[in-house]
């Protein structure tokens, strides 16, 4: 099996929601088994299937004033907002090829984005009962899927660049007081954005590859 990687670059929240969509369709029909979308995206809210909008801090009319879109999307979890300095993975994958396992996929989604942040030299932690990726008490990547007929879709952000961080004080990220950072931020330093999604494709390579062989 080979999964095939869409690389949009930064394209408008809508547009790769509904290429989502459209990989999901040709998955479902057995043209081929994954896809790993990565893009980026133009300033917006979404809120998933938990969320509230209770949760986003300023009015509608104040998000279009300042040029952010706000979608209510069918992936679990609460608000977020996507940026042009975060890179965004969406694996669409169907787990009848590999394990019936949301809990198993989230957790292996979180491990790719440990993974990253060690080849940095910076140590990703994961909170029991929180989904995502944090640097101490400070969230640097999210995590948010759907899934149907056992085939995944939406997926994982992570904060590359530190000039992207202050629409996330207009909500409350995942529904939680809490700060987020990126890795510029960590880092102290510039961070190449194509470097982090080569990166990235390499992490799902590898751990692809190791779950081909444990299904053989």
């Amino acid at each position: 099996m080979e999964f095939r990687i869409f690389n949009f670059g930064l394209v408008d929240f809508k547009k790769a929601w509904q290429f989502q969509k459209e990989i999901f369709k040709e998955i479902k029909n057995d043209y081929f088994n994954a896809a790993l979308i990565l893009c980026r995206h133009y300033p917006v809210i979404t809120v998933g299937r938990q969320g509230s909008q209770e949760n986003i801090k300023v009015s509608v009319p104040e998000l279009k004033n300042r040029g952010i879109q706000l979608y209510e999307v069918e992936r679990g979890g609460d608000v977020t907002y996507h940026g042009p300095g975060q890179l965004i993975a969406y694996p669409v994958f169907n787990l009848n090829y590999f394990k019936k396992d949301i809990h198993l996929f989230l957790r292996q989604l979180e491990e790719l984005i440990i993974d990253l942040l060690s080849d940095f030299g910076i140590n990703g932690l994961r909170y029991k009962g929180l989904t995502g990726v944090w640097i101490d008490k400070q969230k640097i990547a999210s995590i948010g899927i759907a899934i149907r007929n056992w085939i995944t879709f939406h997926g994982l952000s992570i904060n590359v660049k530190k000039d992207d961080l202050d629409n996330f004080s207009l909500i409350k990220p995942c529904g939680m007081d809490i700060e987020m950072t990126s890795l510029e931020s960590v880092l102290n330093r510039g961070v190449e954005m194509d470097n982090i999604k080569n990166n990235l494709i390499q992490k799902f390579r590898e751990s692809y590859e190791d779950e081909k062989t444990h299904n053989l």
